[in-house]
């Protein structure tokens, strides 16, 4: 997808609380690119938060995203992908487990569109894991509504809930459906984790039928872990107390 003005605005803000100090990797070779019509957005965004920065500051000659990324002050952006065909610095397939020299390397990873192209989630999510260090940060914008044959999946903000704070015990920082359009008749909406009513998200006229993307911020922390397996909330909880055995669940390879 690349980052586009709403993702342009989300790491704005991030910067404003978050540098990391170590390395730094993007899924995917991501480009940056200012749509004309939404030009004023930028300044606006910057200014909000209280950046002295002009949009086109950000630009690089290439159209990709390292340099937007090293001036917000998120690191000199590696970039990681299945092969060298957009220029990654990486190689690698996130289908599979990553190599242990990856392992617990990197301050910040971002996702702007590329595990909703990866036939594994569960071991593209697990690997994100595995390659974060304490204390680091990971990013995601994939599919929500209206990516109609874009990639391979669109998500729903039980998979973060599920996967990421139940399972792996990390911090939800931000979870929100993000309109791709800004000055579209639906805004940002809040996610809020399913567990806390024991019922599903009730998003009916609150998403739009336009592009919008499944935003979210985590933390992995000291005490996050891989799971066994991860289970929906509210099946969960009406399984509670109800023999299990022999049921089939979200496999996960390992742990760490």
């Amino acid at each position: 997808m690349g980052v586009d003005y709403v993702l342009f605005d989300r790491l704005v803000e991030f910067s404003t609380r978050v540098q990391p100090r170590g390395r730094t990797v993007m899924l995917g070779r991501q480009k940056f690119k200012i749509r004309s019509n939404l030009r004023k957005h930028y300044e606006t965004s910057l200014k909000r938060n209280g950046i002295d920065a002009k949009r086109f500051d950000f630009l690089q000659e290439d159209a990709y995203a390292e340099t937007l990324m090293r001036k917000l002050g998120l690191g000199e952006m590696e970039s990681m992908d299945f092969s060298n065909y957009g220029g990654a610095t990486i190689l690698h397939d996130l289908n599979k487990k990553p190599a242990r020299k990856l392992e617990k390397k990197f301050d910040f990873i971002f996702d702007a569109g590329t595990i909703e192209h990866v036939f594994n989630v569960p071991m593209a999510l697990e690997g994100v894991f595995r390659m974060l260090k304490p204390g680091g940060r990971f990013i995601s914008a994939n599919g929500f509504n209206g990516w109609y044959g874009h990639g391979m999946y669109q998500f729903n903000p039980e998979l973060v809930w599920t996967f990421w704070k139940r399972a792996c015990n990390c911090n939800v920082i931000d979870c929100r459906a993000l309109p791709e359009n800004p000055e579209g008749d639906h805004g940002p909406v809040i996610l809020e984790d399913p567990a806390d009513s024991g019922r599903r998200l009730k998003l009916k006229n609150k998403i739009g039928p336009g592009r919008t993307y499944l935003y979210y911020e985590v933390e992995k922390t000291t005490e996050s872990h891989l799971p066994d397996f991860a289970l929906q909330s509210d099946y969960e909880t009406r399984w509670n107390g109800y023999d299990n055995a022999g049921a089939t669940h979200l496999e996960l390879d390992g742990r760490s």
